[in-house]
């Protein structure tokens, strides 16, 4: 191990140090408020490992156009050492987010971003890594979204695991969460925890950043920006709220499951499920959020009749006939439409660029494989899914078949399809296998 690996290492145990003694000491006590947490998140230890996370994420630069390559070029430690100073001296002014818009699920309409800085962004990871152990010691085993050791398969076990006693679900949709929410309430929910005014004075300036949308600066009065780095770790201490509620009055009408912002309660008859519907909108009012009546409804998951979109997936329980004729229904988990329509739209936008003709069919699928392996990771999680990404391989090697005939200009864009599929089959992944 060379010397700048050592230093790296040393610098990240440093900082999984600190995390573990500000979780142990936030989980003794539950009222224990911290106050000398700003002079940690410039600790060159915290600002290293902070860089290291955001420019392994890449992404685009913000509105002052600075990219990762423009600071890796000027130095790394240079630009650490600027910022170490700036916080310290207290020199620090965050930048408006940047607003661009990506396209949602369905390909229609459009989810708002905002993208920081590279420097902010560097200053929220180190504030995160900062503040997140303190609040994870609060937040309750329902919650699954941007966790340590915490991820979506998890909430879909959890809810195979509930749906084998319980036959109705509540789905919620939060109407504009991310744009919505108090700013003031949320500040207060952070001062139960912190009284660093520095700290929380550095988080303020973040909600108040404005928003910088074709050139024009907007000021946000409520919410805090999707794309922001700390905007995750906000959104749950904010929701934590509705989560501790309901596991301390409500738990005996269903079982809540969340990730981020999405949700859904998994309850044993309907007359609870309707009861959870009026403590969730209840709650939804009490923090100043909205549910999207449009998106939210009851679910009746007795047997394959009605299923339910979440994390990607459509759950539906699926017969299974046993011998002598019994049926069963099991609940599944496979890609939902709007999945599969993302999926096909990005392997299209791979495969079709016209300056990717010149080169070979496998460097192609080289490139595509990494696509597709995260595909295979995330959405082979039943068997009964393997049937909806059969579907994905076909599509992936009509693709390539069009790739292959482009390349070749030959008139008819759909021939040679065996031949394509036999050129590629040694070193394509696939989904179904």
């Amino acid at each position: 191990m060379n010397a700048r690996k050592t230093a790296n290492y040393a610098n990240n145990a440093k900082a999984q140090e600190l995390w573990k003694t500000l979780y142990l000491c936030a989980k003794e006590s539950d009222t224990r408020r911290f106050h000398a947490l700003y002079d940690k998140i410039y600790r060159p230890d915290i600002l290293w490992d902070a860089w290291q996370r955001v420019k392994r994420r890449k992404g685009s630069g913000g509105v002052d156009e600075q990219t990762l390559e423009d600071i890796m070029t000027h130095g790394e430690k240079n630009f650490l050492n600027e910022l170490y100073l700036e916080l310290k001296e207290k020199r620090y002014h965050p930048q408006p987010v940047l607003r661009t818009y990506i396209p949602k699920g369905d390909g229609k309409k459009q989810r708002p971003l905002g993208i920081p800085t590279i420097k902010d962004r560097v200053v929220q990871m180190a504030t995160k890594l900062v503040i997140e152990p303190i609040f994870e010691a609060d937040f309750q085993e329902c919650s699954y979204g941007f966790r340590p050791k915490r991820n979506a398969h998890q909430a879909i076990a959890k809810i195979r695991k509930e749906s084998k006693k319980s036959y109705w679900v509540l789905d919620v949709d939060i109407q504009g969460f991310f744009d919505n929410i108090n700013q003031d309430k949320l500040m207060k929910l952070l001062e139960q925890r912190i009284s660093d005014r520095r700290v929380l004075k550095l988080i303020r300036k973040w909600l108040k950043a404005g928003i910088m949308e074709e050139g024009k600066l907007r000021n946000s009065i409520t919410g805090t920006p999707q794309g922001g780095v700390i905007s995750p770790l906000l959104a749950n201490i904010y929701l934590n709220t509705m989560d501790k509620l309901w596991e301390k009055r409500f738990s005996h009408l269903g079982k809540l499951i969340r990730y981020a912002d999405d949700f859904v309660v998994i309850c044993r008859t309907k007359q609870e499920a309707l009861e959870s519907a009026q403590v969730i909108k209840a709650i939804m009012n009490k923090l100043d959020l909205t549910i999207n009546k449009d998106k939210s409804r009851l679910v009746n998951i007795w047997d394959d009749t009605e299923g339910f979109d979440f994390l990607g997936l459509h759950h539906r329980k699926f017969p299974i006939r046993k011998k002598g004729g019994r049926t069963f229904y099991i609940l599944n988990h496979v890609p939902s439409k709007k999945a599969m329509q993302k999926m096909r739209t990005k392997i299209k936008d791979y495969t079709e660029p016209r300056h990717k003709l010149h080169k070979d069919i496998r460097d192609i699928v080289k490139g595509l494989n990494r696509k597709l392996q995260g595909f295979k990771n995330y959405y082979q999680i039943s068997p009964m899914g393997k049937k909806w990404l059969n579907r994905i391989d076909w599509y992936v090697l009509t693709r390539l078949n069009l790739f292959n005939n482009k390349k070749r200009n030959r008139r008819n864009k759909h021939t040679k399809f065996k031949d394509t599929a036999e050129e590629v089959k040694y070193f394509l992944v696939k989904l179904a296998s």
